[in-house]
Order: C-alpha cells, then structure tokens, then sequence
C-alpha cells in the first residue's frame, strides 16, 4: 500500500496470510502527506478516548506552521481543542487561531448540527417555506438530535467547506463511533429515511391529481393515517406530515449532496488517518476501521499510534531492575543510607513496571503488525503531560512527524 493519499488499504484480513514482510512495518510519514498541496482533506477517525481531536489539531497546527491555509472541523463536543488552540469557544464558523508560527493559517470550528441543518434549509428552500420547515415540532426534533443527524451534518459541513475552496487542507475530527465510521453511513441512513416509503405515503395526497382520485385516495389514507396516529400519536404525525410536505422539493438534494461528499472522499486528494492507542481493544477498534476502509474502497494514509510508552534506559530490562530492587531489600548498600536505599528500590521497581507495559504496547503492537502489514503506522510518545495550548500541540505535532515506526 502507498502513503499517499490516494493509496488504496490492505487486502483486508483473509489476505494476511498472503502477505508478505516482517513485523517492523511501514512508516508513516506525515509531513509529507501534509505538504503534499494535492492533499486536501485529512480525516482522523477512531474510537473515543485514544486522542484523536488532540492528533486532529496537532496535525491541522503543524500543516499551518508548515505554510498551508488549514481548518480544522471537530465534531467532538469536548472543549479540549478550543482551550488547547487558545480560543475561548469553537462555534459553526471558522475562526483564526492566533500565535501560529510561519506564513500559514489556521483556523478552528466545532460542529453545531442543528445550526448546519437551517443552513441547508435556507439555501434550499424559500424564506416563507423555511419558516415553516425550521418551526415544525418535528424538525426541530430531527435537527436536534435524530439518530445519524450529527453524523450526516458533519459530512454536509465537509461538504460546504470544500466547495467554499478557502483553504488549503481540511483537518476532519469524526464522531467517535464503536461501530466503525458510522459518519460513511449516516447519509445514506437519513437519506433513506427521508426517501423512504413510509415518508412518500404521508406526501402522496398532496400528489394526486383529480378530485375522484383524491377522494379514493383520502379513505385510503384516513385508514393508515388513523393506525399511525394510534401508534405514534395524532399530533407527531401531523407534524411529519406537515414536515414532509414542506420538504418535498428538498428530499432529492440531501441524497445528491450526500453522494457528493461520499465521492469526495474517495477522491484522490483525501487521506484517512486512522488513530489509536497501543491497548488491545483500542487497536482491535483500529482493525475493524481499517477494514471497513478497505471494503469502501477510501483512501487510507496510515495509522496513529498514539500515547505510546518509552524509557530513557532501554538496555536495564524489567527482570534486571527488579533483581536489583530485590537485591537492595534484602541486603542494602555498603554505601547509601536506608532512605536512599528505599528510594532506588522504588525507582527501579517503577523502570521494570515501564518496561513491562512497554513489553506489553510491542506485543499488541506487532499482532496489528501481522496482519496489517502494508499500513503505515507512526508511533505517537506519550507526553507527561495533557495537551493545553499551542505549545502541547507542537510537541504531539513532532512527535507525529518522526518515522520511527519499528
């Protein structure tokens, strides 16, 4: 597989036995895909909890400092990135982050769903017709929390972003998702919902035309109007069906604009970078991201392995430090007092601990290794430290820039 952006994944997981190459991998180079100009969108996708909104504007900082125009789009509701970038708040609209270094830009936002949802309402709908959609009970409930709607947004904010062609790179933060990239699949979910059967059923006597064919059509619908109305209630369905009509001319263009953006990011230009932690079920989370990459054919970069453990004395091993910590116990020094002995025994005992989770990370790291060998993999040290300002960023940034992995 190639670094680049437009390189396809690996053959998936009934390929490894097929592949070829030990266990050190490939490195991942990040500067390069950040300055390469063809590279425009730079996804970070992964579980919760493995960094990947630090990994986000660490990237999105570097690339601006490096000269590119950058934004970073965040969908974390965290306020980590706004306090880590120096702003007080990230809302729905780009803003400038200062104290930046070099002849590039960066600028930040945090996703607002239901703000991005009116947005594609009035630039597709009348002024009189939006009122209507953005006041209906059940819009308001769709855009504020309808299960796929941030998800789609995100992509529909993507998608305005790109096409404003402001910016160099766009730096995307997905959802954090047990499921693997259910961002890929939330416009296609909505866009069935909003296509769906059901939906055109609540539209379609306002459709026909004839007042015979009205007519019979009325006692049809006053039998299924009347058993929805059971089940949902009276007042919700008059709200969808009140809902639907008013977005009837809209209905062809969330699936269009939704299509676009799925394009755009299988588009040369796009690369994925997938973000993890060096434990066996955050990597195990990374797996099945890759795969699904694979499966729909998306431009994946390489993998973030992030948080990772070091030490300043590889060659004392854990076995070893643990001996001379049990060796100053029970015989102590000739030289240092009881105090200092205590002190380098528990020293000692904390270098082996380190190296055993070291030992450990190596392991889970290599099984990811075995079979996903063609994917490019930087590993991330871990800082002693959280990130909380520009500064924190450049460090992650640096260490992101170093191809280690091996």
């Amino acid at each position: 597989m190639s670094g680049g952006t437009g390189g396809s994944a690996h053959g998936g997981k009934g390929a490894a036995a097929q592949r070829t190459g030990g266990l050190k991998g490939t490195s991942l180079a990040v500067d390069l895909l950040i300055d390469d100009p063809a590279t425009r969108i730079v996804v970070c996708c992964g579980s919760g909890g493995v960094g990947k909104t630090t990994t986000a504007a660490a990237i999105g900082l570097r690339a601006a400092e490096r000269g590119r125009k950058v934004v970073v789009l965040t969908i974390d509701p965290a306020r980590r990135l706004a306090q880590s970038m120096g702003l007080t708040e990230l809302d729905n609209t780009p803003r400038v982050v200062k104290g930046v270094n070099g002849d590039g830009e960066l600028q930040a936002m945090m996703l607002d769903m239901k703000r991005t949802f009116d947005e594609v309402v009035l630039a597709h709908a009348e002024p009189e017709r939006a009122r209507a959609i953005m006041e209906n009970p059940f819009y308001q409930s769709l855009s504020a929390g309808f299960a796929g709607t941030q998800e789609y947004m995100a992509m529909e904010k993507l998608g305005q972003l790109r096409a404003a062609d402001e910016w160099d790179l766009i730096v995307v933060d997905t959802p954090p998702s047990r499921s693997a990239l259910d961002f890929l699949d939330a416009p296609n979910r909505l866009g069935s919902f909003l296509d769906g059967r059901l939906i055109r059923v609540l539209t379609a006597p306002a459709k026909v035309g004839g007042r015979s064919a009205m007519k019979f059509l009325n006692v049809g619908m006053g039998l299924l109007t009347g058993t929805l109305g059971k089940i949902f209630g009276a007042q919700l369905l008059t709200d969808v069906q009140t809902f639907v009509s008013a977005m009837d001319s809209m209905f062809g263009g969330f699936r269009e604009r939704a299509d676009r953006t799925y394009q755009l990011l299988k588009a040369p230009g796009t690369a994925f970078l997938v973000v993890a932690a060096p434990e066996r079920d955050a990597l195990r989370e990374a797996a099945y991201f890759v795969d699904r990459l694979e499966a729909d054919r998306m431009p994946l970069a390489g993998l973030v392995l992030n948080r990772v453990h070091g030490s300043g004395a590889p060659q004392l091993t854990a076995a070893r430090a643990l001996a001379a910590a049990e060796a100053l116990e029970e015989n102590g020094s000739e030289t240092a007092s009881p105090e200092a002995e205590l002190l380098a025994a528990g020293l000692l005992r904390l270098h082996a601990e380190r190296m055993q989770i070291m030992a450990r990370e190596r392991r889970t790291r290599d099984r990811f290794v075995s079979v996903y060998p063609d994917v490019p993999i930087v590993e991330v040290a871990a800082l002693p430290g959280d990130v909380h300002d520009l500064d924190g960023l450049r460090a992650i940034g640096d260490r992101l820039s170093a191809t280690t992995a091996g």
